[in-house]
């Protein structure tokens, strides 16, 4: 019996990508302010951060609801299939709990993997399933695997300012004024589910050098999927960064994939963000 695997727009995936990998992608919806738009699907990442910066409120996300997964499980499980579904961390989004909802209909057929992850975190759980498919693992056996090595997924950034946090009510405005004068560089990652600030640095060679810190203690499993991502118009700064942490990955790699972030995450942080995405050593 074959299986399908869906994933969510939050996870930075587009619908193009998507068809490419063999999976299928559920978009979550974006509001600017001349109307809706369906993530991964209506706009590139590129127009996404184009439209970001030139738009004076944040747009708005929305989470996917029990009826669009509904439809989506019909489609796929129609031919026979069974299905595995990863969504974005529930800590972020109710769509997990959309999804848990909707596959209730469909008699143990559909599986729904909570990433506790999103953007390339998300994106890397992806890929991880997509591998154990093609080992010819069945559905569970798929989910189960997905369950196990979840929590084992690093995803950390370095923003490069600190205005979309405050238009989005995460920090006050003197902090972020601040930050701009000094110039300081928070750090976040996703811890738990959730996304957290994890360190802080005063310009971008200090930032850099933190986040290689950082990944350093983890440490990198090469064979499993990993990449380095940056959003924005600009990849000056994934340029530098790369060359900053090739310590850290050129005796196990020829080449790091860089992956560019999209709206989820991308309306929070704004542009001139660089991170990475993988999996720790056990």
């Amino acid at each position: 019996m074959s299986v399908k695997i869906l994933i969510d727009s939050a996870s930075d995936v587009d619908l193009n990508e998507a068809e490419e990998l063999g999976a299928e992608l559920i978009s979550m919806k974006i509001t600017f302010e001349d109307g809706e738009y369906s993530d991964g699907v209506d706009f590139t990442k590129r127009q996404f951060f184009e439209r970001l910066i030139e738009s004076a409120e944040l747009p708005r996300t929305s989470q996917i609801n029990p009826y669009q997964f509904e439809e989506a499980f019909e489609t796929m499980t129609a031919d026979g299939s069974d299905v595995v579904a990863i969504t974005i961390s529930s800590k972020l989004s109710g769509t997990y709990k959309s999804a848990v909802t909707a596959a209730k209909r469909f008699g143990g057929r559909v599986r729904v993997v909570d990433s506790l992850n999103a953007s390339a975190g998300e994106r890397a759980l992806l890929l991880y399933a997509l591998r154990l498919r093609e080992q010819g693992k069945d559905a569970d056996e798929i989910a189960d695997e997905l369950e196990k090595v979840k929590h084992r997924i690093n995803v950390m950034a370095v923003l490069d300012t600190l205005l979309y946090l405050k238009k989005g009510g995460r920090i006050s405005a003197m902090a972020a004024f601040a930050g701009g004068v000094l110039s300081v560089k928070p750090v976040i990652g996703v811890i738990g589910g959730e996304v957290k600030l994890v360190g802080k640095a005063i310009g971008s060679k200090k930032s850099n050098n933190l986040l290689n810190q950082l990944v350093r203690e983890k440490g990198v499993d090469f064979s499993m999927p990993h990449c380095v991502i940056w959003s924005g118009l600009d990849d000056s700064l994934l340029k530098k960064y790369v060359e900053d942490s090739r310590a850290l990955w050129a005796d196990s790699v020829s080449q790091l994939p860089t992956h560019m972030i999209g709206s989820t995450i991308g309306t929070h942080i704004g542009p001139g963000a660089v991170g990475v995405a993988f999996f720790a050593k056990e």
